[in-house]
């Protein structure tokens, strides 16, 4: 059974990953939607992403990241949670089934590396927000 692929929404109404994709170059945002579709058929724990797809660790343990090269060799990111737990709890979070929760994206030059405060702020932030609410708030 495929995964959903969900996208976080912000208590402002805004939806953090889709307007960072909106920003990606259209090649980008293929790619990264390419590597969702992927995932959710795979499903995501059985999933090999051939360094595209990571699971992260450390502070962002819980975390998955598909990570993808642009002009320039600029690195670009793209944070994950999955959601899964039986059909009811499911539910009660606002889910139809087991879903990838697209939470935000980050870009960067290459060969450098986001801080602990860069993952804080633009990512388990957003993260708690969503892993807080019930039912899920989730873009529709």
């Amino acid at each position: 059974m495929a995964w959903q692929i969900e996208y976080y929404e912000h208590h402002d109404g805004s939806v953090p990953a889709a307007e960072f994709l909106d920003r990606c170059p259209a090649k980008i945002d293929a790619q990264f939607n390419a590597v969702l579709d992927a995932v959710a058929v795979a499903p995501p724990p059985q999933f090999s992403g051939g360094g595209k797809w990571e699971a992260m660790h450390g502070s962002m343990g819980g975390y998955y990241e598909i990570r993808l090269t642009g002009p320039g060799r600029e690195q670009f990111r793209l944070f994950c949670l999955l959601e899964n737990a039986t059909p009811t709890e499911l539910r009660h979070r606002g889910l139809n089934g087991p879903s990838i929760v697209v939470i935000n994206g980050m870009r960067k030059p290459h060969r450098t590396t986001f801080t602990d405060r860069d993952y804080r702020k633009q990512v388990r932030a957003l993260g708690e927000r969503h892993l807080d609410s019930v039912p899920r708030r989730l873009a529709r």
